[in-house]
C-alpha cells in the first residue's frame, strides 16, 4: 500500500470510532498535550489502535488521537508526536499529518518545544513561526510522488500561512499574551546542538531550534493544508545559558507556560471561527 492508501485506511478506522470531519488539526509537542483535554465532547483513541500510528517513546508525548470541539469548531488534536530520531523514517513520522488531511482538516496548528537562539528570547516565551530551515538532511516527500495528492515540487515560500499568522497575533493581543516571532530550525537530533552549531544557526538566521515540526509542515503543505506554527521556548540553546540541557527542563518549562499556551490556542481557534465561519472557507 502507498503512504496515502495507509492514511485513508487510518482515517476510515477513526471514522468508525466516531471521529467526524474536523476543520482544524493540532499537533501538540513536548509537554504541551494538555490542551487536548480542554476540548468539549472529548473522545480519545490511543495511537496503538490506529493503522500506521506508533506510540511515542519520549516523555511528554501521550500518544493519543483526540477529537472534540472548541469555539464551535470540530478539532482533531494529536497528543504527542513521533520523531525521526526515534528510529522511524519520515513517511512514518508524517503519517498522522496525512491522516488529518484525509479526515478533511482545512488548517493545521503545529506546536513544539524549542531552544532559544536569538538574543532576547527566554524560557517560557511563545514564538510564532514565520519560516523554517530544514537541516534534518531528509525530506518526507522523497520517493515516488502521487500527482493526484500533491505536486512533485511543492512551493514552500509561504509554508506558514500569512492569514493564520495574523489571526494568531490578533488572538494574542486580545488575551494579553506576549508573542514573539521568528524562524525555526529543524535538526535530526537526538543529541542537543553544540555551542559552535548554535553560533552557525544564529548566523544563518535561526531564532529557535528543535527536532520536529518541519517534516509535518512540508507534508501538510504538499496536501494543500494551511499551516500556522507556535514554539514554546523551553530553554536557551547550547552555549547561551549556564545550565546543562535536559528534557526535564523542557517538560518543566512547558508545564509552567501551560496557561498562556492553552489560552493562545483557544484564542486562535476563536479567531479562526470569526474570520472563516463556514466549512470550506479556509481552503
Amino acid at each position: 500500500m502507498s503512504p496515502y492508501e495507509i492514511a485513508r485506511s487510518a482515517a476510515e478506522a477513526l471514522r468508525l470510532r466516531g471521529v467526524l470531519a474536523p476543520r482544524v488539526g493540532l499537533i501538540l509537542g513536548s509537554g504541551l498535550g494538555g490542551f487536548a483535554d480542554t476540548l468539549e465532547s472529548l473522545h480519545k483513541v490511543p495511537y496503538a489502535e490506529i493503522p500506521g500510528f506508533h506510540a511515542p517513546t519520549v516523555p511528554g508525548h501521550a500518544g493519543k488521537f483526540c477529537f472534540g470541539r472548541m469555539a464551535g469548531l470540530e478539532v482533531a488534536a494529536l497528543q504527542g508526536r513521533i520523531h525521526y530520531y526515534e528510529g522511524h523514517d519520515l513517511t512514518t513520522v508524517v503519517h498522522p499529518t496525512r491522516v488529518l488531511a484525509v479526515l478533511g482538516i482545512e488548517a493545521l496548528i503545529v506546536t513544539n518545544s524549542a531552544g532559544g537562539i536569538r538574543e532576547g528570547l527566554s524560557p517560557g516565551d511563545l514564538m510564532l513561526l514565520g519560516d523554517h530551515v530544514n537541516l534534518m538532511g531528509v525530506n518526507p516527500l522523497r520517493g515516488e510522488n502521487d500527482a493526484s495528492v500533491g505536486p512533485r515540487f511543492p512551493d514552500m515560500s509561504a509554508a506558514y500561512d500569512p492569514d493564520l499568522r495574523d489571526a494568531a497575533r490578533t488572538a494574542a493581543r486580545a488575551r494579553g499574551i506576549p508573542l514573539e516571532e521568528g524562524v525555526y530550525v529543524g535538526l535530526a537530533g537526538p543529541s542537543y546542538e553544540t555551542p559552535a552549531e548554535i553560533r552557525f544557526l544564529r548566523t544563518i538566521g535561526g531564532d529557535a531550534v528543535g527536532m520536529s515540526t518541519v517534516p509535518e509542515v512540508i507534508a501538510a503543505r504538499h496536501l494543500g493544508v494551511r499551516v500556522v506554527g507556535i514554539s514554546c521556548i523551553t530553554n536557551l540553546a547550547a552555549g547561551l545559558g549556564a545550565s546543562t540541557l535536559s528534557h526535564v527542563e523542557v517538560e518543566e518549562t512547558a508545564r509552567d507556560v501551560r496557561g498562556r499556551f492553552q489560552g493562545l490556542l483557544a484564542g486562535l481557534l476563536e479567531e479562526i471561527v470569526r474570520r472563516w465561519p463556514e466549512r470550506g472557507s479556509l481552503r
